[in-house]
């Protein structure tokens, strides 16, 4: 009769101790792959295609363009017209970056440029416009983010082209830069406006 072995009884055992390891580094490269795999601003959006939410925010205080108080979000006011809709913050450092490309995009008299003003100070709110220009015929203020969230946001800023029939076309995760703005969103305004 052999004796047993005692490095027999530990190898399930050991086994059952890397479980944990082996998952964990399963999930750090999955992770990694998305990280450096994608694109970021290509995040798919469960909006597309479905009509722009009903959400109406506040108008942003103090805030007036050729001498008129700019209105707040208004979703019946996407009926009939192509939109950019635009959520934006003082404090978001890319929305420094974008906003003078806004004010250009907003010369083109085809379209309307929303904006969704998003957990701000107003002061600031108003500084920030007050140094770039005002590009937004709407300035809808969500202020606890709640609105944001039904437009299906992960962060500001982001962007979305919204069609004459009021549905989302497409949406931009991160600021709108020279590249994207030609090769990308202007794309899918033509696209709605045909």
């Amino acid at each position: 009769m052999n004796a047993p072995n005692a490095t027999q009884g530990a190898s399930p055992r050991r086994w059952v101790v890397m479980l944990p390891l082996i998952g964990f580094l399963a999930l750090a490269a999955l992770f990694l792959l998305r990280l450096y795999g994608g694109d970021p601003t290509k995040l798919p959006s469960a909006l597309i295609g479905q009509p722009a939410p009903q959400t109406t925010l506040p108008p942003l205080q103090g805030l007036v363009r050729d001498g008129t108080p700019v209105p707040g979000l208004d979703p019946t006011a996407f009926k009939g017209k192509v939109s950019v809709v635009n959520v934006w913050a003082s404090w978001c450092v890319p929305c420094h970056d974008e906003a003078p490309l806004l004010t250009a995009l907003a010369k083109d008299t085809r379209l309307q440029i929303v904006g969704i003003n998003y957990k701000d100070s107003p002061d600031n709110a108003r500084r920030f416009l007050g140094r770039y220009g005002n590009p937004f015929s709407m300035v809808g203020v969500d202020s606890n983010g709640r609105g944001s969230i039904e437009w299906g946001v992960y962060g500001v800023p982001e962007t979305f082209v919204v069609g004459r029939d009021g549905t989302i076309v497409y949406k931009l995760v991160g600021p709108v830069t020279p590249e994207n703005l030609d090769s990308v969103l202007k794309v899918a305004i033509e696209k709605a406006l045909k």
